[in-house]
């Protein structure tokens, strides 16, 4: 009768351990909703304007990863970093300098215009990430275009429900403890924390509840791995492939100020944004034989100075059959075979010049901070998801003429908004992508 009444006691200790989990969960995912809406919708406008070609809530860009930083920083230090930091280097401060050095003395820029609130939204930004919102279904989403952190609860509730566990797991493992010792499984050979081992272990087997438990939590666990696993095919975040040539985004674009469109001028008028032709290139390079003095480039893990960049422009004489010594073309021309890095599905469509010309978007918006590459990478993760995510949160600027107005009044009046997003205005329907 004892083990009867002591098993009734497991179970009731055992509902009340994941009912305490289970309220530490809800209390997580509730989280996003204390979270002060205005200070982070302004917060997260002036982060996206201000601070996202260099810095990732997540990690490291040009800059240091952001998420979080007002736990790692000072309120007041970081005021004055993000308004003038090269003033509190001068001052001595030795973690400006130290946050200097470490990324190779590149300056951050200033933003002495800022108000102490505008900064302190930023930062809040920086802590709760970008918002949780609804599909149309119903269901929670969580912004694409987050670069981490998103929703994320502060750390003392994540130790808070670690901690939960733990004392939940104590407490099961006395109890089937004191049901090994009635049933008279004692080892009085074996030393005490191996002597608890053995019995905690003879308990766990000997309990079907454990049991179901556990394979419903692998189960869980297996479905979850492998459906994570197969949501990533195809997603070439990051990729960086090996080019033929050494050639920088950051030189050309970044340091030289060339336009992304001067290279790939077919992205305003067509679908596709294009590869230059080596005769693109040739309009600066003609005259342009040799790099100067004190360029450096990083490329596939090495640094390349002067004399290997030097051979990199040899390389485009070389395609495009140009004899840099008799200044002339001999007619013996080579292709240039660049790996291409972004491509959708074909049962895809994007047209190029419909977000360039006519949607006004900037490169960077998809590409990221292409003038700080030395090798181009994905940027972004080109998924179905991040692009309808764009489209709900892009709003559509349709005045001008009479006629357009009018259509702008009626879509804001039908869903009873200020301004139309892409969305509203049609940009969800299959077949817009898909045909």
């Amino acid at each position: 009768m004892k083990s009867v009444a002591l098993h009734s006691k497991i179970i009731k200790v055992l509902l009340k351990s994941f009912t305490i989990i289970l309220l530490f969960s809800i209390s997580l995912s509730s989280y996003s909703q204390e979270v002060d809406a205005a200070r982070q919708a302004e917060g997260r406008k002036l982060f996206k304007s201000l601070c996202a070609s260099c810095h990732k809530l997540d990690r490291k860009l040009v800059g240091p990863a952001l998420g979080g930083v007002e736990e790692r920083r000072e309120n007041e230090w970081l005021l004055a970093w993000i308004k003038n930091n090269a003033e509190l280097r001068a001052s001595g401060d030795r973690q400006a300098i130290a946050i200097y050095e470490e990324y190779n003395g590149s300056p951050m820029t200033a933003f002495p215009q800022l108000s102490d609130d505008q900064i302190n939204n930023i930062l809040y930004y920086t802590t709760v990430g970008d918002p949780v919102k609804a599909d149309v279904a119903g269901t929670a989403v969580v912004d694409a275009t987050a670069g981490g952190g998103s929703g994320s609860a502060p750390e003392w509730i994540i130790y808070l429900l670690a901690g939960a566990i733990i004392v939940a797991f104590l407490m099961i493992a006395s109890l089937l403890k004191q049901v090994n010792e009635l049933k008279g499984n004692k080892s009085a050979n074996k030393s005490n924390l191996k002597r608890d081992l053995h019995e905690l272990w003879e308990g766990i087997k000997g309990n079907t509840f454990l049991h179901v438990l556990t394979t419903i939590f692998v189960l869980l666990m297996g479905a979850y791995i492998v459906f994570g696993t197969l949501f990533k095919v195809g997603v070439n975040e990051g990729y960086m492939p090996l080019q033929p040539i050494a050639f920088s985004h950051k030189i050309h674009s970044g340091e030289n100020k060339i336009e992304c469109q001067y290279c790939h001028s077919s992205a305003k008028h067509s679908k596709h944004s294009g590869i230059p032709s080596v005769n693109v290139c040739m309009n600066c390079h003609k005259n342009i034989a040799e790099v100067s003095e004190g360029t450096v480039v990083e490329w596939d893990g090495m640094t390349y100075g002067k004399a290997e960049l030097d051979k990199e422009i040899a390389k485009i004489y070389d395609a495009a059959g140009w004899d840099p010594d008799e200044l002339e073309y001999t007619g013996n021309t080579k292709p240039i075979k660049w790996v291409r890095i972004h491509n959708l599905p074909d049962f895809a469509y994007f047209n190029h010049s419909q977000h360039v010309t006519v949607g006004g978007i900037e490169c960077q918006k998809c590409h990221g901070p292409v003038e700080t590459y030395d090798e181009m990478r994905q940027f972004s993760p080109l998924t179905m998801g991040w692009c309808i995510n764009c489209h709900r949160e892009t709003n559509v600027d349709l005045k001008g003429t009479e006629y357009y107005d009018n259509i702008h009044k009626e879509l804001a009046k039908k869903y009873n908004v200020d301004k139309v997003t892409i969305a509203q205005l049609g940009g969800l329907e299959c077949g817009k992508c898909h045909y």
